[in-house]
């Protein structure tokens, strides 16, 4: 006989408090009814948990034929049906095994020009006493990693007319879309949706360009794209377009915003935080003025920085595993369709697993390095985020590259407030910030 802890079946106000609260949603849940919960929300029925030994089973679990993929029918008019996201047994795992080895961790290394250029290009063009939105720039520095290191995009002007695209599609995208399949319609061609689609076709017409532009021109090159259309199954078979096309979009959409979204909130904690500002350079000054990328991204308190903002401020607020069929666990037989959930957000901030946890402190992850079951920023299991190691290189080296060469402050005397964007969140009103000064780095020491 199935089963289902205490919590909340009143489906549009939880969707709601979900979608605009969704740590104090959590929380307040977990205080009420125990943990797991549930709580049944459009998008589906959930049982939640912020219990780590729960989480680990969660991740531990290898059955092919257990877990389902969360709102798959809402997901695949972004991602395609060919994404690794929305895949599951056996063709999930036959892809991740194709895709991993482009996002390895020694590759890294040939994305890092393209990332110290692009965070230099990003605030080329402030003066001192300018003030800016410090999400803009981190946005424009994550589409140029992606169109550069990703889609393999050399010319200046195809470069900015990916992001122009890019830009307008994303800025399309309603949260809504993402909670519900019936949010995905355009009466008489009109409507939010449609304007979504309109950009999201040209931004398909320039991936399915730039992929026919790349099939003749792998050899020697790093990108991802090159490395994907190269990539053969072990039945020797390749990727099809359109498959590569969704793949891409997934890297899109899934990845560019946790980079940006993670080096916004990351250059408002750290000038809130002058102690921190200060370790940090003083790590980062001593490696000249030209470091290399990997000289950056090995820099221990900087990686710390990356990795206190992750847990501060998560890109999304929870996993989920939607169940096939029954399964037990905390305590309960739970039946096929509920998804379970890992709450994110509750777990990084449980004081017994972060003293303090409302406080920035990157010291933290210098004295203990956390199980991957209490610190899940990318996800965990077979199904973590496979552009993990890109997004954090990215990150640590952007956010040196932008203090080693400009002096930055809040523009504003609160900390920003959370909220919701797509299937993300992000900081309300993106960071604003002013440029004091441009600075150099000493020489080294």
């Amino acid at each position: 006989m199935t089963t289902l802890p205490n919590g909340s079946r009143r489906t549009l106000r939880n969707t709601y408090q979900f979608a605009l609260h969704p740590y104090e949603t959590m929380r307040d849940m977990r205080e009420r009814y125990g943990d797991p919960w549930f709580a049944s929300a459009l998008n589906g029925r959930l049982v939640m948990t912020a219990e780590p030994e729960l989480i680990r089973e969660m991740f531990a679990n290898r059955d092919g034929e257990l877990f389902d993929v969360f709102a798959t029918q809402a997901m695949d008019a972004f991602f395609g049906s060919h994404s690794l996201l929305t895949m599951r047994g056996e063709p999930h795992k036959r892809e991740r095994k194709l895709l991993t080895p482009p996002f390895h961790g020694e590759r890294m290394r040939a994305y890092g020009a393209v990332m110290v250029e692009a965070s230099r290009a990003a605030l080329a063009n402030l003066q001192p006493g300018q003030e800016f939105v410090a999400l803009d720039c981190t946005t424009k520095i994550s589409l140029e990693a992606i169109v550069r290191a990703v889609f393999g995009v050399e010319e200046r002007e195809q470069v900015q007319e990916f992001q122009r695209v890019i830009l307008a599609t994303l800025d399309a995208v309603k949260p809504a879309f993402f909670f519900s399949k019936a949010t995905q319609i355009a009466p008489f061609g009109r409507g939010a949706w449609a304007t979504y689609m309109r950009h999201s076709n040209e931004a398909d017409r320039l991936l399915y360009a730039q992929i026919e532009r790349m099939k003749d021109r792998t050899q020697g090159r790093e990108d991802i794209l090159s490395l994907m259309l190269d990539a053969r199954y072990d039945d020797g078979s390749r990727m099809s377009d359109t498959h590569l096309r969704d793949e891409l979009r997934t890297l899109l959409i899934a990845g560019h915003e946790t980079t940006a979204i993670t080096l916004a909130w990351a250059l408002d904690a750290v000038h809130r935080h002058p102690a921190v500002l200060r370790r940090l350079l003083e790590e980062i000054d001593p490696l000249g003025p030209d470091p290399a990328p990997d000289a950056l991204a090995n820099l221990p308190y900087l990686g710390a920085v990356i990795d206190e903002t992750l847990r501060m401020y998560p890109v999304v607020d929870a996993v989920f595993r939607v169940l096939r069929k029954p399964w037990r666990f905390g305590g309960y037989e739970l039946p096929a369709g509920v998804a379970v959930t890992a709450a994110i957000m509750v777990v990084h901030r449980r004081e017994d697993l972060y003293p303090n946890p409302h406080a920035f402190e990157p010291e933290r992850f210098l004295a203990r390095k956390p199980k991957p079951w209490e610190y899940l920023p990318f996800g965990g299991g077979n199904r973590r985020c496979i552009g993990a190691a890109f997004s954090h290189y990215e990150s640590r080296v952007a956010l040196a590259t932008i203090l080693r060469e400009y002096e930055l402050e809040c523009a504003q005397a609160d900390a920003p407030q959370t909220e919701r964007r797509s299937i993300t969140l992000g900081p309300k009103g993106g960071v604003p910030m002013r440029l004091k000064a441009r600075r150099e780095a000493s020489a080294g020491s």
